[in-house]
């Protein structure tokens, strides 16, 4: 049975994450326009800097930090944000984002996995339509990207 296009293209992603160098999380971030792959994208240090692979530390683990947050204390560019650097806007506006992430310590699919805040806004920004997020070999959930605009969590408890 031939394999369709969304797990397709997630299958790839998943490939890409294994380049990632985060020693938590690895993620794969696809870009794709018009069924033709813009960009891809991988965890991992800026160009030119040690990636956690090299130096075998990650701040935020030895700080205990959960998922999801102190991002400022991470070496790396998230693969969203390596796939958008990577391809001209142009190409972005009304693209499709597929994305994969696994679990360094046992190989599994992160588990919810999303885009976080940050990359929230460079999706938005580039003009991303949609999201397809893979929850395991088969399954996957799709995301317009109008939801991060409607339910705008950067406004909680902020009162206009």
């Amino acid at each position: 049975m031939r394999r369709d296009k969304e797990n397709y293209y997630l299958d790839i992603a998943e490939t890409v994450l294994e380049r990632g160098t985060c020693l938590r999380r690895n993620y794969g971030a696809v870009i794709v326009k018009n069924d033709e792959i813009v960009s891809t994208g991988y965890t991992g240090a800026p160009r030119g800097r040690k990636n956690c692979t090299d130096v075998k530390r990650c701040q935020r683990e030895e700080l205990k930090i959960p998922s999801g947050q102190r991002y400022e204390l991470c070496r790396s560019v998230h693969a969203e944000q390596n796939a958008i650097i990577s391809a001209a806007r142009k190409d972005l506006i009304d693209s499709t984002l597929y994305l994969a992430g696994k679990e360094v310590k046992t190989g599994a699919l992160v588990k919810d996995a999303t885009p976080c805040e940050l990359c929230k806004r460079f999706i938005l920004n580039a003009g991303i339509k949609k999201i397809v997020i893979r929850d395991d070999k088969e399954n996957f959930r799709v995301i317009d990207t109008k939801e991060y605009i409607v339910n705008d969590d950067t406004l909680d408890g902020v009162h206009l």
